[in-house]
């Protein structure tokens, strides 16, 4: 449920950033003992309450308003991807100056005095490259260091905006990125090349990218490990294509225009790169696993790049299986399971094959998940005594299997005294899938309200004026045609089990569903369902009419927000079947529904094409449904800074701060698709100097930030009022070919259903799918494991 809460008298606005009234009414619920937590990032504040939070949510979101009280906010947020690179960062400091870092041990730089740094002598950060970090790792940490200078890398998207000052910042960060290589091996290799040089170059730019940067290091290293490991492949692949493919990378290193065109040079790097990591023997030298990756894909991926070295001989072949075992055991992650299994492979008589090296690692790792979901309290306490005797077991020694069966020479033995605690295990959830062993998912943290167990929940916005007549005209639209509620709530429910309907991870929103049900309904079937509702409202006023003279049903916030919204009247004309001629039934309308989003050619259904995702836009409010993207404007992703107070914008413990400066956009003309929002102050990023003083004031300012939201036309659907603002803005690539994809689904699994063919379940839960899947995954690693004999 979401419930809107205005206070037209208020001065400031609840969704003032000034305003007291979130912050009160949250402290409120709190002091209920109700579960309550002000999120501010929105486009407008939103509480999210729960009737019964659990005792320890409780706790969490009190002690998240204490330190809000206390001034105290968490200024990381943002870079929970650069938490775990653990390196050591520091600013150089000129004689003469004061300044600190915010970590003692130096390993983070001082965003503040980073970017109080002057624009044309950038001052220079040292970042180090510690032990047993990886390159990857070490970037992160680079581009850091470049968004505390206030700086950008280049990318398809600003590459015309950056001036002299960005490069500035932008090379002293590459140059510390390079100099603070760990491998001086790698360090003095690259030091010979003229792109890496860092001295000034005679009429010409010596601009470079952070990521082309980053792409020589890992080029390099991949090239630095071919020539000097032995030779594992055919000689076709070791004396030609790979020689030909490295003299190429070297001369591309020593390109003298280097600078001229830093994103196409990058591109040109980035392509090498990836066809040098496409050779086998270099992916063989280059075997780590990575962090949360699995054992088991990280035996599958070993084993397709011993399938593509195609060995000369029998003794390359023995060799290559001993240099795959040898790389697969450095590579493994973290340092405390592959020393265990290198021990393994030291110690065990006769020659052992990958199979069980990855046997022993599974082992191992899933001993160590285990351990951290137990120290995690993560499984039932009554468990927890059982679980240690299995991580003991998992732990214990290997025994050679007495069975003639290649695939389980060596086990974990199952015996008569851990039988039992063996079979309890396999009614465990997969450690393996709990948050403590996964990545860290920037869209979930403690504070997250879980799914049910916590009695009603609802979220209040506040000041939602626009909101509330979006409310209103769907409400409107309901009346219209008792199909239209039923329709609307299946898709809805067919979008959240399908898991396409959450906006966060690139898919499209609820309210986006209910748009694209309403524009079919009006505007695709005939004859219609709904009559446009927008159309049979009011005109819009004459334009420069004062707002004052104009009725709160016709302008709200600057916008025109007319339409038929005499409920009673609509009721009674639906009920006499006079608004629409159509009698289609539930299932009819749900297939062209379907096959109008399944694709773009002549539809079965009804007279028409479906619906093309790559040039139309849905507009509910225009004649027809349909307005181009060109037409809107929508034609690219737009990068926009957006100012957001955080959540200590009004705190008592902080004082406020000035408005940061920025420029406002034109005034809100009603009647044209450019009308802007008074929700953030908002403008599309094209000034570099206006975009460098927002991020550095973002740095500096604990209370607000400069914010780069990204406006993405993938998919497009113009919201009935806010005409600037795409409902889909939210869908990434990824999301609209899973969007897609389930339309096709859906409207396959009808089509077949009509002809009597029941094989799918059109409401599938791909939640329950997944579940199912991590624990038949989980049985088969505990066969793999322990085999099927039974030792004495």
């Amino acid at each position: 449920m979401d419930l809107g809460l205005v206070s037209p008298l208020s001065h400031p606005q609840p969704d003032a950033a000034s305003s007291p009234i979130p912050r009160l009414i949250e402290k409120a619920f709190l002091d209920l003992g109700l579960g309550a937590r002000l999120l501010t990032r929105t486009r407008v504040p939103i509480i999210k309450l729960c009737e019964k939070p659990p005792e320890k949510l409780q706790l969490d979101l009190l002690e998240e308003r204490e330190k809000w009280e206390k001034g105290i906010v968490d200024t990381e947020h943002a870079e929970v991807a650069d938490e775990d690179e653990n390196a050591e960062m520091e600013p150089h400091t000129k004689e003469g100056t004061e300044e600190s870092t915010d970590d003692p041990a130096g390993q983070k730089a001082d965003a503040s005095s980073l970017s109080a740094a002057s624009m044309n002598e950038p001052r220079l950060p040292t970042i180090r490259q510690p032990e047993n970090q990886s390159l990857s790792a070490y970037y992160n940490v680079a581009k850091r260091a470049l968004r505390k200078m206030g700086g950008r890398d280049v990318t398809l998207s600003n590459c015309r905006e950056l001036a002299e000052e960005d490069y500035a910042i932008l090379n002293k960060v590459c140059e510390a990125f390079f100099d603070g290589l760990r491998d001086p091996e790698l360090k003095r290799r690259l030091s010979n090349y003229l792109s890496l040089s860092f001295k000034p170059l005679p009429n010409v730019p010596n601009y470079r990218s952070l990521a082309g940067v980053y792409a020589q290091m890992e080029g390099e290293r991949i090239v630095m490990l071919c020539e000097s490991e032995v030779v594992i492949g055919n000689a076709e692949d070791a004396e030609d294509s790979t020689r030909i493919l490295i003299a190429s990378w070297k001369a591309l290193q020593n390109q003298p225009h280097f600078g001229v065109e830093p994103l196409a040079y990058t591109k040109q790097l980035q392509l090498h790169l990836e066809k040098l990591k496409k050779l086998p023997t270099a992916q063989l030298l280059t075997l780590e696993q990575s962090q949360h990756e699995a054992a088991t894909g990280y035996q599958a991926r070993t084993l397709k790049i011993l399938s593509n070295l195609r060995p000369r001989n029998d003794s390359d072949a023995d060799l290559a299986r001993q240099i795959t075992i040898d790389k697969y055991t450095a590579g493994i992650w973290p340092s405390s399971v592959r020393s265990q299994v290198r021990e393994f492979v030291d110690n065990t008589n006769g020659s052992l094959n990958l199979a069980t090296v990855a046997r022993r690692h599974k082992s191992l790792q899933l001993a160590l998940e285990l351990e951290k979901a137990v120290e995690h309290q993560l499984y039932d306490p009554s468990l927890e005594s059982d679980i240690r005797d299995y991580i003991s077991i998992l732990r214990g020694p290997m025994r050679k299997s007495n069975v003639q069966d290649p695939q389980y020479d060596y086990v974990i033995p199952i015996t008569k005294q851990n039988i039992d605690t063996i079979k309890r295990m396999r009614d465990l959830k997969d450690p393996a899938k709990m948050a403590v062993n996964q990545p860290r998912d920037p869209y979930k943290d403690k504070l997250e309200f879980p799914k049910n167990g916590v009695g009603v929940q609802c979220d209040i916005n506040f000041a939602a004026h626009l909101a509330l007549h979006n409310t209103l005209l769907l409400r409107c639209y309901s009346h219209t045609d008792p199909r239209v509620r039923p329709l609307v709530l299946f898709i809805k429910h067919w979008a959240k089990v399908r898991g396409i309907n959450t906006p966060y991870r690139g898919t499209l929103s609820s309210y986006g569903y209910v748009l694209m049900m309403l524009h079919y309904l009006v505007n695709v079937v005939q004859p219609f369902v709904c009559p446009n509702l927008q159309t049979l409202g009011p005109p819009p006023p004459p334009e420069g009419m004062s707002p004052t003279n104009l009725d709160d049903s016709i302008m709200c916030r600057g916008r025109f927000v007319g339409f038929w919204r005499d409920e009673a009247e609509i009721l009674r004309l639906a009920q006499m079947n006079q608004l629409n001629g159509n009698r289609d039934s539930l299932g009819q309308l749900l297939l062209g529904f379907f096959e109008y989003y399944a694709q773009n050619g002549s539809m079965s259904t009804y007279p028409g094409r479906g619906y093309d995702w790559g040039r139309d836009v849905l507009s509910i409010r225009t004649p027809g449904g349909l307005l181009s993207k060109t037409e809107k404007g929508w034609t690219g992703a737009k990068t926009v800074l957006e100012y957001r107070p955080n959540a200590a914008a009004n705190s008592p413990g902080v004082e406020s701060p000035p408005m940061p400066p920025v420029v406002r956009k034109p005034p809100v003309n009603p009647l044209t698709p450019t009308a802007t929002t008074d929700d953030a102050i908002t403008q599309v990023v094209a000034s570099p100097s206006l975009s460098k003083t927002a991020t550095t004031t973002a740095a500096a300012n604990k209370n607000g930030e400069f914010k780069e939201v990204r406006h993405r036309y993938l998919f497009a659907i113009e919201d009935p009022f806010e005409l600037d603002h795409n409902v889909a803005r939210t869908v990434t690539h990824n999301g609209i070919v899973a969007i897609r994809d389930e339309f096709r689904r859906a409207w396959r699994i009808i089509k077949a259903a009509g002809s009597g063919n029941f094989q799918e379940d059109l409401l599938q839960d791909v939640a329950a799918i997944k579940e199912e899947g991590e624990k038949s995954t989980y049985l088969q690693l505990l066969d793999e494991i322990h085999g099927w004999e039974l030792f004495e």
